[in-house]
């Protein structure tokens, strides 16, 4: 059996990678989403790419982001705390009884 190949021309190629480039979805989602295989997505972006279709960043995403960091930062704080009540314990506990 010899399967058909999908074709697409250049300008749904185009607005295919602009579509990608102002979406927060992985490559791999969207492909899926658009039933295009992901090699082709890839190679599509390598060819018609352009970056000022790209948003730097988002003020939705950088709060996210910088939530995830205060998170992370009292996550370690709580963990480094831990660890030094676990080393006075061991230090306490190993000491030799008279």
């Amino acid at each position: 059996m010899v399967e058909s190949r999908q074709h697409y021309n250049e300008d749904f190629k185009k607005r295919t990678v602009k579509y990608i480039q102002e979406q927060t979805k992985s490559l791999p989602e969207i492909a899926q989403e658009l039933d295009i295989p992901l090699g082709t997505v890839r190679q599509w972006l390598s060819k018609y790419r352009e970056f000022e279709n790209e948003p730097l960043v988002s003020s939705d995403r950088m709060r996210e982001m910088e939530q995830q960091l205060r998170d992370k930062d009292q996550e370690i704080a709580d963990l480094q705390e831990e660890l030094a009540i676990v080393k006075k314990a061991v230090h306490i506990f190993s000491k030799p009884r008279n």
